[in-house]
């Protein structure tokens, strides 16, 4: 690892005494809804169904073995064994899990979501923070899905109340790891010159973007980083040894870091903004530096895939995949496990600024 990854202050043997109280804690919350409704845009990581409505999208996963643990077996459109971080974060705030994929509501006209009610989630498999990345629903394109989606709920409730009723839902993004992938893609040995502008750009078009949203009535935003994808299987499979791939982390870092400055900057300018930034780094490097900590067996190798570390391609229905999957840190080539999604999902919301700064996501959904 470079020196950037070594010195990230997160000290392993407190892990599983943090998360036992991190368990009670959730076992504690209450389980009427906290928000009126929460709103979800990013990719993969959050996308719950909106990528089976597109045609010819490769990013897909509603085939088995997606959602072998899901309720039913059924897959969804999850990346997933069952739940996704956000269905986890959704359920903390009080609802069943994340409120359904916004393309499904397509011919429905009259629909709890359309006035307002639990919300929509707009993320889309293969989607970036640029529009130049992915062939799918832009976070531009979501955003704008959005704006209908607001629209239709003034139909059914005044103005006013229609702002009321966003200022208190949460905004949950979680997305810029398919953007930083797509600038490895093109050069894979980049300068410092070329990452800092890089990552000046991804900052910059992200703040465009919740700009809009707040232009649209968004004041409580619940924000995703990037997790260690220098470590997931498919960039492991790339490197000879299975190691890591270095500049991938510090790219990943390298964004997280420039995202909480300007989230802060953020809050000071817009009037009424909160915000609250889920280390979702944090929670797998650790994991990743000590997975018998928390009793995890594999942290290289997916569940469900092929070729070396069952990363070199996706889980597609005759692809192998593991029995213990509770045990394992990767589901298919880039994304986590049920059971790790539950365990980012209770350390955002619940955990210490180790993991969600400067507050909680608990904290960001009680704030008036």
């Amino acid at each position: 690892m470079d020196s950037t990854v070594r010195v990230l202050p997160l000290r392993c043997r407190h892990l599983v005494l943090l998360f036992s109280a991190l368990l009670a804690a959730a076992a504690a919350a209450a389980a009427a809804a906290n928000v009126p409704a929460v709103y979800i845009f990013g990719d993969s990581t959050a996308d719950v169904g909106n990528n089976n409505y597109l045609a010819g999208s490769n990013a897909k996963a509603n085939f088995p073995h997606n959602g072998i643990d899901f309720p039913n077996s059924r897959p969804t459109g999850r990346f997933s064994n069952g739940y996704n971080g956000v269905d986890f974060l959704a359920s903390h705030m009080g609802f069943r899990r994340s409120p359904p994929p916004y393309l499904s509501l397509a011919n429905k006209t009259n629909h709890q979501v359309l006035k307002g009610l639990a919300g929509a989630n707009f993320a889309s498999g293969g989607s970036g923070i640029l529009d130049s990345t992915g062939s799918t629903i832009t976070m531009t394109k979501q955003i704008q899905y959005f704006s209908i989606l607001q629209t239709s709920i003034m139909t059914y409730i005044a103005t006013d109340r229609t702002y009321q009723l966003l200022s208190k839902s949460i905004f949950l993004i979680s997305s810029g790891g398919n953007d930083i992938f797509a600038f490895f893609t093109k050069n894979n040995t980049p300068n410092r010159t070329e990452i800092d502008s890089f990552i000046a750009t991804l900052a910059s078009t992200y703040e465009y973007h919740i700009k809009a949203l707040y232009g649209l009535g968004a004041r409580k935003f619940g924000i995703v980083d990037v997790a260690p994808i220098g470590c997931c299987p498919y960039t492991r499979s790339l490197h000879p040894a299975g190691a890591c791939i270095d500049i991938l982390n510090e790219l990943a870092l390298g964004f997280n870091t420039a995202l909480k400055s300007q989230m802060q900057s953020l809050s000071s300018q817009l009037q009424g903004m909160k915000y609250s930034i889920g280390s979702s780094y944090a929670v797998v490097w650790g994991i990743i530096r000590d997975p018998n900590a928390l009793g995890y067996k594999e942290v290289k190798s997916a569940c469900c895939g092929a070729g070396k570390l069952n990363g070199q391609s996706g889980c597609i229905p005759n692809a192998t995949y593991c029995s213990e999957r509770h045990l394992y840190l990767f589901w298919d080539l880039l994304h986590p496990t049920h059971a790790i999604s539950k365990l980012a999902g209770m350390a955002i919301y619940h955990g210490s600024q180790q993991f969600a700064t400067p507050i909680n996501f608990k904290q960001l959904v009680e704030q008036n």
